[in-house]
């Protein structure tokens, strides 16, 4: 039986008006409230509830003025609040694998874009190297066409090259995540940081700084 969550009938799909941040924020806030207390006695299910919420949080946003900052400040901290929860969850692999599947589609309708941090933590996410391993061979293909397209000169973008680093990162596969990276003629900052991340895993701190410093000096 589906747990009938409060937060539900408030994050309908463009529920929040123009002027609406200050309404979004409070129910962000009651929204986090309702799963951290579930989440105290019943953590898949806060889980759930948490990939719930993050599935309607951009529809219901939608509409709404956040030219202040503060909504997506917001949005921002909801994703670093719920993301350990969703991977400390104790489910098995298949309730996973539906909750990744579920979070991948939220993030291709994420516009405005206020979950796409949920991609810095994919690896997390997946909470196993195994699959995390599979996310990265399902995101590869078209990260390499879309690097592929930017060598050509041509724009080229993929909501999912974040997640794909994140998860080859996850599962180990540091090598390639290095050249995927290589690949990549002006490679933006939170890119850059997966490389760093590798070099610091493999205790080369300065040649992490090194790193980055020359490769953020060739996007200018």
């Amino acid at each position: 039986m589906k747990r009938p969550w409060a937060f539900r009938t408030r994050f309908r799909r463009a529920v929040f008006g123009w002027r609406g941040s200050k309404l979004a924020i409070e129910r962000i806030h009651e929204a986090l409230a309702e799963i951290r207390a579930v989440a105290r006695q019943d953590p898949a299910s806060a889980a759930e509830g948490a990939v719930l919420f993050l599935e309607k949080l951009s529809p219901a946003l939608n509409q709404v003025d956040s030219s202040t900052g503060a909504l997506g400040n917001a949005t921002y901290a909801a994703v670093q609040d719920l993301v350990p929860l969703i991977r400390s969850a104790p489910v098995d692999t298949g309730v996973r694998k539906q909750w990744l599947d579920r979070l991948f589609e939220a993030i291709q309708e994420d516009d405005p874009p206020y979950i796409e941090s949920l991609g810095d933590h994919w690896g997390e996410l997946c909470a196993t190297p195994e699959l995390a391993s599979i996310w990265a061979d399902q995101l590869l293909p078209t990260q390499r066409n879309v690097l592929r397209e930017r060598n050509r000169g041509t724009y080229a973008f993929f909501s999912g090259t974040t997640l794909c680093y994140s998860a080859l990162f996850k599962a180990g596969r540091h090598d390639e995540l290095l050249e995927l990276l290589a690949m990549d003629p002006r490679p933006i900052w939170p890119y850059l940081v997966w490389g760093a991340r590798v070099l610091v895993a493999r205790g080369q701190v300065d040649e992490a700084i090194a790193y980055v410093r020359e490769r953020a000096g060739s996007t200018t």
